[in-house]
């Protein structure tokens, strides 16, 4: 295999050990607790040399992207997700050919992520600082700047590497819920005006009361605030939706039909999870980039770029749009909505495939484990066809639900974003199923035996 060829440099690539016990439900929360402290803490390191100009082009994607802008963290999760987007096309198109099942391919796509990832890091951070969007001081202070963020970005790889390991959920997932709570308190109740000299309340809710109180009340101050909650509710429900197949598990039979415990095995209408959604917005952000380094090379194929930010062209059409949008170019909302969609269906069954998620996988794991359908013989090929009834489908259905209600949820200018906001429902429904199984082995020795 092609990438057998790089072991000996993977060897030399730095790794956090798995830990040769299972870790308790009190040291995954120890690790997990410290792990976001060090996040919170390093997006407070600012870049040394930023120019005091400098403008955030990406704000509407800093909350997805889980990172902070003019510290060391500017790049957030951008890198790890944008290699993960390069080797699920090659994996998915067999040009790469791993059983992510097998533990010595998993090794290699893992070492070959953080290869790739460095190097994402480099180029994310040489472009960000020579277009613009993180202008320096001075031109001396270039390689300074791009240094600063790409420790940055290896800091972030490894915390990530942590609490997938020692943690709960992944470091990813933990690191966009964090940012994006975090913009949600901040922007509802910060109660420090932006100048001493304003005296204006930022906060949705002390800014209206304010208003309340000077006698002119402006409810559109909250607005923000109401479509935060709607997407919350919204997605929540998307979360709980579910089909439930029936199944048993039992060796007696009678005429050639399972007998046993009948229960029902869950598939959740977001199959894929919220991860199409992070890989479309990685994918939107490397699209901007790339822009910026066309027009820099005299070659502005994507459309050209005023002050790093697209003003025509390809790029400008993927900008993430407001609803004032709507009604002033109502075909960019169009363009930029069918391909958030269709990316999000893509990459949703990519990441099924990929992830072992499939119908055909699903069925030999169920079949291995004893778990047959009622009233039918034992058999894979029954499960196969069963699961491949709602697998599929489920598949493409919860990639284009997440993608629209991403893309709507952007348009009402949600706090935190409106894609923050349905990362984090998903994020902390699995994050809160983790942590109950956890507490569960604990409190049931003999059934940590059993899934272990």
């Amino acid at each position: 295999m092609f990438l057998e060829k790089f072991k000996p440099l993977f060897s030399l690539i730095p790794q956090v050990k798995v830990p040769i016990h299972r870790q308790g439900f009190k040291d995954k929360l120890k690790w997990t607790a410290i792990v976001l402290v060090l996040y919170f803490f390093l997006c407070q390191i600012k870049l040394y040399g930023l120019s005091p100009q400098a403008i955030d082009n990406f704000a509407s994607l800093r909350s997805v992207m889980a990172g902070s802008f003019q510290s060391i963290m500017s790049l957030g999760i951008g890198p790890i997700v944008t290699s993960s987007i390069v080797l699920q096309v090659l994996v998915g198109t067999k040009m790469l050919n791993l059983d992510l099942s097998k533990h010595e391919d998993k090794s290699l796509f893992q070492s070959t992520q953080k290869i790739l990832t460095l190097i994402i890091t480099v180029f994310e951070a040489t472009v960000l600082v020579i277009t613009g969007n993180l202008p320096p001081i001075n031109g001396s202070y270039q390689w300074v700047m791009i240094l600063q963020l790409v420790i940055g970005s290896i800091l972030i790889l490894y915390l990530d590497e942590v609490v997938s390991k020692w943690g709960f959920g992944s470091g990813v997932g933990l690191f966009i819920a964090a940012g994006v709570s975090q913009e949600i308190v901040t922007n509802s109740l910060n109660i420090l005006p932006a100048t001493a000299s304003s005296g204006q309340m930022p906060g949705m809710i002390p800014g209206f009361i304010q208003s309340i109180i000077s006698g002119s009340p402006d409810p559109s101050l909250l607005l923000p605030l109401v479509a935060t909650i709607l997407v919350f509710l919204v997605a929540v429900y998307g979360e709980s939706m579910r089909i439930e197949i029936p199944i048993s598990h039992g060796s007696v039979r009678n005429h050639g039909r399972v007998r046993g415990n009948v229960s029902k095995y869950p598939l959740k209408f977001i199959y894929a999870s919220n991860m199409p959604v992070i890989l479309t917005s990685a994918l939107l952000v490397n699209v901007s980039l790339l822009a910026n380094v066309f027009q820099k090379i005299g070659f502005p194929i994507l459309g050209h770029v005023s002050k790093g930010q697209a003003i025509d062209g390809f790029a400008y059409y993927l900008l993430t749009p407001r609803i004032d949008v709507l009604f002033t170019n109502p075909l960019r909302v169009l363009v930029y909505g069918l391909f958030f969609m269709t990316c999000c269906i893509i990459f949703s069954i990519l990441w099924v495939e990929i992830g072992g998620l499939g119908a055909n996988k699903i069925a030999e794991q169920l079949h291995s484990s004893g778990i047959q359908i009622p009233g039918f013989r034992s058999s894979k090929t029954q499960l196969r066809k069963l699961l491949n009834r709602y697998v599929p489908a489920l598949t493409v259905l919860g990639g284009a639900f997440v993608g629209l209600l991403a893309f709507g949820a952007d348009l009402t200018s949600a706090t935190g974003g409106g894609t923050g906001v349905l990362l984090t429902v998903g994020i902390v429904y699995k994050l809160y199923e983790e942590i109950a199984q956890d507490q569960l082995m604990d409190m049931h020795p003999m059934l940590k035996r059993f899934l272990e």
